[in-house]
């Protein structure tokens, strides 16, 4: 007899315990989260910069130097294609979206986002304590902190308590698995033993003993390196109520990129996966495309010479700390912007491809999100003789 699934409910929506990771710039958008969404888990929409999905958006900013011009196409993206996920999700599972902390129009993403509908908001790349506070206007939207450790989750807890609200689910990130920027503050850290879900999850629910918090009041979701069924089943016997994938959704039929772009991360081999320092200050892991091995090749000359602060190079400040803007030496010294637009559309050549360090499920095929989820939560492989369901 197969073992009962956990139970994953968020804000009183029972859901299918598979969560998709939110995927800029453009990667995961309506398409990917609505129809995830559709099929009863929760999809997600990444915030970052959507205007590049929208072609009058981009002929009305694109060779802008201004700034809030930019931010205004960005913002009014953002509703289109939370309010796409929504009508095609059809009531089914949820739709959240995903904003990264460290984005500089972060509460105008966060407060863009309540108000175009979306049911949860999820948030990375930073602690989010001023979450609730930007949200109180929308008491019914799920709040969902990225961590990566138990120490903080206690803090965003006691922060967040303090403004009468706990996280109504916590992801847990695993660096040493995850694609894109990592939850490690430095590179010697990303593959830290004390990241493993065996040793941060029973500590996360040992603060949630010291809280007085009951453990089935914030589900935890895993994610990092889940490219299985039995690694799913492992995570929910750990006590995880759900488990993110990212990579595994890019590379389905429903994704929101260009079809080279799936091909890249699913035909990329580990020894094309490289973790190295971003131009957020955080360590990232990508495709070893040509431009990534070129940039690497010339990463001490560009660091020597890094210069104090100048214009940002597309006059949109996307981030808050920058390290070629702000001229930070021991960060990157490129335009994140720039090289994750490229790979959006499939430019090999130039494109910066986030990916996960794992194997994926179906291997180098392209498969449809339904097949994925099915095969999460059943262990039944898809016949790859047939075209995706």
């Amino acid at each position: 007899m197969t073992a009962r699934l956990p139970t994953f409910r968020l804000r009183g929506r029972e859901l299918k315990p598979v969560v998709q990771g939110g995927m800029g710039v453009g990667v995961s958008a309506h398409r990917l989260a609505g129809s995830v969404a559709a099929h009863g888990a929760m999809g997600t929409v990444s915030a970052v910069d959507l205007r590049r999905l929208h072609p009058d958006l981009m002929a009305r900013s694109e060779k802008s130097r201004d700034a809030a011009a930019i931010n205004a196409a960005n913002l009014e993206a953002l509703d289109r294609e939370v309010r796409a996920a929504r009508e095609l999700s059809a009531g089914r599972g949820l739709v959240a979206v995903n904003v990264m902390r460290a984005v500089s129009e972060y509460s105008q993403y966060v407060k863009q986002a309540c108000a175009s509908g979306a049911e949860a908001i999820v948030v990375g790349a930073g602690l989010p304590f001023d979450l609730p506070a930007l949200t109180a206007a929308h008491p019914d939207v799920a709040l969902i902190p990225i961590l990566s450790d138990a120490r903080g989750v206690s803090v965003v807890i006691k922060k967040w308590s303090k403004q009468g609200r706990l996280p109504d689910a916590i992801i847990i990130e695993h660096p040493g698995w995850a694609g894109g920027h990592l939850g490690a503050s430095r590179m010697e850290d990303v593959n830290d033993s004390r990241f493993d879900f065996t040793a941060v999850l029973p500590a996360v629910f040992a603060v949630f003993d010291e809280l007085g918090i009951a453990r089935d009041a914030v589900p935890v979701i895993v994610a990092g390196g889940i490219d299985s069924h039995e690694k799913a089943r492992a995570a929910w016997a750990l006590g995880a109520s759900a488990v993110q994938l990212g990579t595994a959704f890019a590379v389905t039929e429903e994704c929101d990129a260009h079809p080279r772009f799936k091909d890249v991360l699913a035909q990329a081999k580990p020894e094309d996966i490289v973790t190295f320092m971003s131009v957020a200050g955080l360590p990232a892991r990508a495709v070893r495309t040509p431009w990534l091995e070129s940039y690497l090749a010339k990463l001490d000359a560009l660091t020597r010479r890094a210069c104090p602060r100048k214009a940002c190079t597309l006059a949109f400040d996307c981030l808050s700390t920058c390290g070629l803007r702000d001229g930070i030496a021991r960060i990157g010294q490129f335009c994140i912007d720039n090289q994750l637009a490229a790979a959006l559309r499939g430019d090999v050549a130039r494109g910066l491809f986030f990916r996960g360090a794992g194997r994926l499920p179906f291997g180098a095929n392209i498969r449809s999100a339904r097949e994925l989820i099915d095969y999460l939560l059943t262990g039944v492989m898809p016949d790859m003789s047939a075209s995706p369901a």
